[in-house]
């Protein structure tokens, strides 16, 4: 069984090298092919969902800003798919797939009895609640036609190919059920219960848009492969990050668990202790990944009047972490520690929000900075231990760190000395952001770009209680008065409590009430190794901005 990709081309189209090797199958001037994991929808289902495929790449690169979506594949089917960047593709692909002259070949599998080897299905879909159904063809109806091939029989499974000749919403799902043998796992069409849809879109074969000449994509699909480990390798460059969530409460079958890769250990999190299946899987997660040693912390609302070893993690498997250690994340190495109460140094769902900074790219035709080819001053509130100041000093800016904590600043400062980057050279500042924000605006010193990423809950002598839910449009009024117009605003908070609307609402109102304007705007939720279920809504929630 092939279970990697390739791809066959009839003549060099000049490729680009791509750092994502699970996910990018191919690049050059006009197309992005790439190998969609099951799991991941093509695009965001809705405006405050997790980020679609589409969605993600399109916004994470300067280049694959004008990626168009030629074609989809469900939610939980894998495999080739095809985007454009360039309107001459557009045009290409849009016409081949009209005219039908694109040619895909599917694999899927099923438990039960296939009655011929070969079969041709012709029919009519039907939207009925949430599914279609196969209905006889007549005259004027639109047609959805697929033929079936056996590939192979063992185990009481059968391997079957499916080429689609027209393009239905479910088609082949449809047709396959019709003919008596559903994808397994596909329950919505009445197939048997597995831990995935085992639907692959293997192969794409079309005209190449400026040269004309046949290319074909091919990826193969290892149906008894962990899925949800697959989807993280694919948004994961492994050669430039090691800490990464492996586990995420319900959408990965463990509602209320969490486990984190941080280099070298684990750390797992949930209300309780860990049962004995818990147990297992993180044996079996050491063994995988050559992990030393796994800690497991019991969440508590009571973290401030606790005492720091009663909220620290505890080590449950291998050896003992020392007392700090380093991990590697978009090329940059942090210190963590399992010593220091309840968070270890780096929050993981930040990662593609820290990447932005060191890459100078929000999202599609969102710039970082207005003039980047000058150093530029970046403010970050509420640094904890520098995370963001680090990404954007190794960009080249002029970075100022705020907290309340001074031994958290030291953290910082020697987070930027694991870099290359000497602390000296930047400001970092113990004292209340209220406090330092006002004295910032009295001295009217300005900052192409601040950060608010703070607390759920904090507190100062002078300025008292601070809560996000409460009081983060007082935060972004005060972070206003301190940011050069044509600079980048950063809001951003993990308060479940609030949802994404009122969120946006909170921030956009504040910065109408100051007088100033939203130039541009892009929405990021908590990034795909966190995925959003709805019996686990997403609650990071970020507002890029471009205040004028």
């Amino acid at each position: 069984m092939n279970q990697g990709f390739k791809a066959c081309i009839s003549s060099p189209e000049g490729s680009h090298s791509a750092p994502l090797n699970e996910l990018i199958l191919f690049e050059d001037e006009h197309l992005l092919v790439a190998n969609k994991p099951a799991g991941w929808n093509t695009h965001a289902p809705a405006p405050y969902a997790g980020e679609g495929l589409y969605d993600w790449l399109r916004h994470r690169e300067p280049r694959w800003a004008g990626l168009a979506i030629i074609h989809r594949l469900d939610k939980e089917t894998s495999g080739v798919i095809v985007f454009s960047k360039t309107a001459l593709a557009n045009r290409s692909l849009t016409h081949q797939f009209t005219e039908r002259a694109v040619r895909k070949t599917y694999v899927l599998l099923t438990d039960k009895p296939v009655s011929s080897r070969q079969s041709t299905v012709v029919s009519t879909l039907k939207k009925v609640g949430d599914h279609y159904a196969s209905q006889p063809f007549r005259a004027g109806a639109e047609r959805a036609e697929t033929r079936f091939h056996v590939a192979s029989s063992q185990a009481g499974q059968t391997r079957l190919s499916a080429e689609p000749l027209t393009g239905r919403t479910h088609q082949i799902r449809v047709h396959a059920a019709s003919s008596g043998f559903p994808v397994l796992g596909d329950t919505l069409y009445g197939g048997s219960p597995a831990p995935r849809v085992c639907l692959h879109a293997a192969s794409i074969e079309f005209q190449h848009p400026a040269s004309g000449n046949l290319v074909k994509f091919e990826a193969g699909c290892d149906f008894s492969a962990n899925t949800r480990g697959q989807f993280r390798m694919a948004v994961i460059d492994i050669n430039e990050t090691n800490a990464y969530r492996l586990i995420h409460g319900a959408a990965d079958g463990s509602p209320g668990w969490y486990v984190d890769r941080l280099g070298a250990f684990l750390l797992s999190q949930s209300d309780t202790d860990l049962t004995a299946s818990q147990m297992a899987t993180l044996r079996e997660i050491q063994t995988k990944l050559g992990i030393r040693g796994a800690y497991h912390k019991v969440l508590t609302r009571h973290v401030r009047q606790s005492k720091t070893p009663d909220v620290s993690p505890v080590l449950v498997l291998g050896e003992e972490a020392p007392d700090e250690f380093l991990i590697r994340e978009n090329g940059l190495n942090f210190l963590l520690s399992f010593r220091e109460g309840y968070s270890v140094g780096l929050f993981l769902d930040q990662r593609d929000n820290r990447r932005r900074f060191i890459t100078g790219h929000v999202a599609a035709g969102f710039p970082l900075f207005q003039n980047p080819t000058q150093e530029c001053e970046v403010l970050n509130t509420f640094a904890y231990t520098c995370g963001f100041s680090v990404c954007a000093a190794r960009s080249g800016a002029q970075v100022t760190s705020l907290d309340l904590s001074p031994k958290y600043l030291e953290w910082g400062r020697r987070n930027f000395t694991l870099n290359d980057l000497d602390p000296a050279g930047h400001d970092f500042i113990y004292g209340d952001t209220f406090d330092w924000l006002k004295r910032f605006a009295k001295k009217k010193r300005l900052f192409d770009a601040v950060i608010l990423d703070p607390p759920t809950f904090s507190q100062s002598r002078e300025y008292g209680v601070f809560r996000v839910e409460r009081d983060y449009g007082r935060l972004v009024a005060s972070a206003l008065n301190v940011l050069r117009p044509g600079g980048t605003l950063l809001a951003s908070t993990n308060a479940a409590k609030i949802d994404p609307e009122n969120f946006v609402r909170t921030v956009s109102e504040a910065v109408s009430t100051s007088g100033r304007k939203i130039g541009q705007k892009h929405y990021v939720p908590q990034p795909p190794d966190f995925p959003i279920t709805r019996s686990e809504p997403g609650y990071l929630k970020t507002l890029w901005l471009r205040i004028e």
